[in-house]
């Protein structure tokens, strides 16, 4: 029952007695009121497995869905976290891109978040959870819902076709790079093709060889070049791509600073990255955050949030 990842801050809870945390929840949703504490402290602190474990168990002693239980009790960004917290990560993944294209507007930024961070193998488990859970094909509600050249490059991610060898082919590097330029800087509106086949197609080490090769040839960094010739949604999926690739926790680190600075806070982001990456990466995140802005991810949250809500992500980000 570890931690899906080795560089979170929640990993497996030593001491870990099945029964005592059902009976612990059971405690905090007797009577009037609910003990958010009570909650906070087991959920927050045990890997996806063991709360897997947790709601196994609780549906047996107690003859009732832990989730509905807690839906019960709880409201708001809390209610939000903590559902999150027991579903496995695709199933989580899966319910937030499903969100994402419910009703009216589409919340793009869900989309590119998760389909630009995931691995093949992860996508390809998002894609199982999708149909299982809402009996519906991942790939055409995107379709359903995006449009365009942006809409392509979701569906070319979905693949989960990515290059995930470590083969670096020099000479295709440059190539790749002198593609990149010629469809693009190089010429009158941007053949977007080329990006996407060159960015969602090769593998990482590949890809950053292609990134040195595109700075030699246009003397500029791949990311000012997506943000000269393209906007809006492919603009920031290719961006996404590109930070993700170089360095994932930053990606993240800045997402998470994006959606809490200036007035207001993007709860939907912040909720998303905090339960989502709490075992896997959490540490790099945070280090990347520091390194990044000066301030701490855990100064940052407490400075943005309150009560109970504040205290749950406060505990899944660590000191």
């Amino acid at each position: 029952m570890a931690a899906i990842g080795n560089r979170g801050t929640v990993t497996e809870a030593a001491g870990f007695k099945v029964e005592e945390d059902v009976n612990r929840l059971r405690g905090a949703m007797k009577g009037a009121g609910t003990d958010e504490a009570a909650v906070i402290e087991v959920l927050a602190r045990r890997t996806i497995a063991q709360r897997q474990r947790i709601k196994e168990a609780y549906k047996q002693t107690v003859g009732k869905d832990l989730t509905d239980d807690l839906k019960g009790e709880l409201t708001g960004n809390f209610e939000n976290v903590v559902l999150g917290l027991l579903m496995t990560a695709p199933v989580y993944d899966a319910y937030e891109l499903r969100n994402a294209m419910k009703g009216a507007g589409t919340e793009e930024a869900a989309l590119i978040d998760i389909l630009a961070s995931r691995t093949n193998a992860e996508i390809r488990a998002i894609t199982a959870a999708y149909v299982k859970d809402y009996e519906k094909n991942l790939e055409e509600d995107i379709d359903g819902d995006t449009s365009g050249m942006f809409q392509r490059v979701l569906v070319s991610l979905l693949t989960a076709g990515r290059d995930e060898s470590n083969t670096v082919d020099e000479a295709q590097a440059v190539k790749d790079a002198k593609d990149i330029y010629e469809a693009g800087e190089a010429r009158w509106g941007t053949d977007e093709v080329k990006f996407l086949t060159v960015l969602c197609v090769r593998n990482r080490n590949h890809l950053l060889q292609v990134f040195k090769e595109y700075q030699k040839i246009s003397g500029r960094d791949i990311e000012d070049s997506i943000k000269r010739e393209m906007s809006g949604s492919l603009e920031n999926v290719f961006l996404a791509i590109v930070k993700c690739l170089k360095n994932k926790p930053a990606f993240f680190a800045e997402r998470l600073y994006k959606s809490m600075k200036g007035l207001g806070t993007t709860d939907s982001v912040l909720i998303r990255i905090m339960v989502a990456r709490a075992e896997i990466d959490m540490l790099d995140i945070k280090t990347e955050f520091l390194k990044a802005y000066g301030k701490t991810l855990h100064s940052f949250i407490k400075g943005d949030t309150s009560g109970d809500y504040r205290k749950i992500l406060l505990e899944l980000c660590g000191e």
